[in-house]
């Protein structure tokens, strides 16, 4: 199986190598506001805490215009998040206009304002997809989210979600951190009374307020224990999957999730942030390097195609503890979101935590 494993991940190095000469954007991710409705301890984006003008309406439809005019038949997937993106009033008619230009649309949402209404109109307007966060039982989702009742609100709005029965995928995601690393066989079993698609699992990221809480951070042991049973549910059938975050190692490669790691960011995946800049993966941190431009005087195509230099080769090949790691050329040095700018280092890596 080992060399099995190692000749796909060889191609895929290979082929890594080619597309970041020749980039294709399948996944353009609009954060179409920083206002949430709930205050999370983990936030990337520290939505809450920082706060920015949003783009009018007519911005996203002038800019949807000239994607769909440069990208015409390969439009990418447009991904919508925020914040809660169901907080801006004129969501509905951003999205129906996306939809009747022809672009295919999904959404991360915490869920709490879906009801049957709202996921009516979320079919009409063109979504198929959908991931909804759950981070715990109620009591530790609550919390760990610091909303009342958000548990709650979040249930009925999949439960909703489901019973309409038109969407292609209805997702749930789960950070896994310190107070809810012991309930997963509990998490499991409510997973399996939900008629969802899939479980999306991940572990807590040193980014954003995480950064701020770092008793959250899970350690070896919680690491091993999470993809233990990420791939134990798998083999049963369970459609639980890994996220692509990071390089795991020959063990759990190909193990926890469909295929094997690579960073999308900047060569299959883009993002328009709320005040309109231009980035990669919106987990990244936001700094000069990360920022390539801003969509209210910059043209996104031109961007995509003659920006981007950061992100078109691996973060492993800017760093001298990675250049010595003779996992290099099938991690890359993991992931651009969790990456120490400064230090020039992965801030999660996993060698000599699954493998060595």
């Amino acid at each position: 199986m080992n060399n099995i494993k190692i000749q796909h991940m060889t191609q895929l190095s290979e082929y890594k190598k080619q597309l970041r000469k020749a980039p294709q954007l399948r996944n353009l991710f609009l954060e179409l506001t920083l206002r949430c409705n709930e205050n999370c301890v983990h936030c990337g984006s520290r939505c809450g805490d920082v706060f920015t003008e949003e783009l009018p309406a007519q911005v996203y439809y002038q800019f949807l215009d000239k994607i769909r005019s440069d990208f015409d038949g390969r439009l990418p997937m447009l991904c919508i998040t925020g914040g809660e993106p169901l907080l801006r009033c004129d969501f509905f008619d951003i999205m129906s206009y996306a939809h009747k230009l022809g672009f295919r649309w999904g959404m991360t949402s915490n869920g709490t304002l879906i009801d049957e209404k709202t996921a009516e109109r979320l079919y009409s307007c063109g979504m198929r997809t959908i991931s909804v966060s759950i981070d715990g039982t109620e009591t530790v989702h609550d919390k760990f989210r610091r909303t009342k009742d958000g548990y709650a609100a979040a249930m009925r709005g999949i439960d909703a979600l489901t019973a309409h029965g038109g969407f292609n995928h209805v997702q749930i995601t789960t950070v896994i951190h310190k107070q809810n690393i012991g309930q997963l066989d509990e998490l499991y079993n409510i997973m399996l009374e939900k008629d969802i698609d899939s479980w999306r699992v991940l572990n807590i990221e040193p980014i954003g307020r995480a950064e701020d809480n770092h008793e959250l951070l899970l350690d070896a042991d919680d690491y091993c224990r999470m993809f233990d049973f990420i791939r134990s549910k798998r083999r049963e059938g369970m459609p639980v999957i890994y996220g692509c975050s990071h390089y795991l190692g020959l063990e759990y490669e190909r193990e926890v999730r469909d295929w094997y790691f690579l960073c999308n960011a900047g060569v299959y995946t883009a993002s328009v942030m709320s005040d309109g800049d231009i980035g990669a993966c919106l987990d990244i941190e936001r700094r000069a390097e990360t920022i390539q431009g801003n969509i209210l005087k910059d043209d996104f195509t031109e961007v995509w195609n003659n920006k981007f230099e950061y992100f078109r080769s691996e973060p492993g090949a800017k760093s001298e503890k990675c250049s010595r790691c003779e996992s290099l050329s099938f991690c890359g040095g993991g992931a651009y979101h969790s990456w120490d700018y400064d230090r020039c280092e992965q801030k999660v890596c996993f060698k000599d935590i699954l493998f060595r």
